[in-house]
């Protein structure tokens, strides 16, 4: 009788365990934190996605979210909501910044009013926050668009980039890597025309779409690494007689995606899971709120259902890499 007693024992011992190491785990994060989005502009598909996914993590750790932003993607229409936030004095801004440096000045502000600032998706300079919420690896984001456009192409060709706003530091990053991909032999064949910008407007991104099969027409191949801009130009190529012709490809989200994978207007296209961005980012935040971490590289914290996360140089804390969507996995996704 005495093995069964020990058995249980130590059983309601390692459950006792598991139980504190969770209570633990969620004792890193204050209760009542009150932590505001910011993304790039608040009507957009992609940034609604991951604001969600920044919300439901919030509520799992018991915060006060809020999404507050602009309704076109300008470089400096964040900045009046950051100061609004600045002076409500909430625990801490997560951004997804239209520049790299328009923002940097009013979140330091916020930091030094004691503010804990997280960036994801698109950077500011290092001086405007203390994490970076990464996609996934910058480097391997703008070759794998290479290589996916190639391959649509038979490595050869001409085609050309839809690009969301001049000064978008994500685009921006992901097309210098492009750039630097397409210098290897095997893309000698391959020639980019132009880079296009939509502004991350559906209607302008529409509408550059069509001036690029009017500037170029021998283009085979269209690369919009934006959500905004990839569907757009899916749905002026749908309706053209350059459909079966001219393919588009970039960063989008597959239901978005979904009627031109099915039409054959897109053979195939990447990106990761935008809620599960928001969500890390809403985690990294909180963890800063309360002190677990300070946003140093090395740091670890917890990040829920993401389990544990390692920041690396320059406060960068990585999603993952992306997902190639095509006609084969596409009905396996709902975001």
């Amino acid at each position: 009788m005495q093995r069964p007693l020990r058995a249980a024992a130590a059983a309601t011992l390692v459950g006792a365990l598991l139980g504190l190491a969770q209570v633990a785990g969620a004792a890193s994060i204050k209760d009542g934190l009150k932590i505001a989005f910011v993304p790039k502009q608040i009507n957009n598909p992609y940034e609604v996605t991951a604001d969600n996914g920044g919300m439901a993590a919030i509520k799992e750790f018991k915060g006060d979210g809020k999404v507050v932003g602009p309704s076109d993607a300008g470089a400096s229409s964040q900045v009046q909501y950051i100061n609004t936030l600045t002076t409500q004095r909430v625990n801490a801004i997560v951004v997804a910044a239209n520049d790299p440096n328009a923002l940097v000045p009013y979140l330091k502000r916020a930091m030094s009013n004691g503010i804990k600032v997280v960036t994801f998706d698109s950077d500011t300079a290092p001086a405007g926050r203390e994490i970076f919420v990464n996609q996934a690896n910058a480097e391997s984001i703008g070759r794998g668009q290479i290589q996916l456009v190639a391959k649509l192409m038979g490595n050869e060709g001409e085609f050309a980039i839809l690009s969301a706003t001049p000064n978008a530091t994500n685009q921006n990053t992901w097309i210098k890597w492009m750039k630097e991909e397409l210098k290897k032999p095997e893309y000698a064949k391959m020639k980019l025309v132009k880079i296009a910008y939509g502004n991350d407007d559906d209607q302008q991104s529409f509408v550059e779409t069509q001036g690029l099969l009017q500037a170029y027409p021998n283009l085979k191949a269209i690369v919009a690494p934006t959500s905004v801009g990839l569907a757009a130009a899916a749905r002026y190529i749908s309706s053209s007689p350059s459909k079966g012709k001219v393919d588009v490809t970039g960063l989008g989200t597959p239901n978005q995606m979904r009627e031109f994978v099915k039409n054959g207007t897109v053979k195939a296209f990447q990106l990761w899971d935008p809620g599960q961005l928001g969500y890390l980012a809403a985690y990294a935040a909180a963890n800063l709120a309360s002190g677990a971490i300070a946003g140093k590289p090395g740091e670890t914290f917890d990040a829920g259902k993401l389990g544990k996360r390692t920041i690396g140089k320059d406060g960068e804390v990585i999603l993952g890499p992306p997902t190639t969507f095509d006609a084969s996995n596409i009905d396996q996704f709902n975001f």
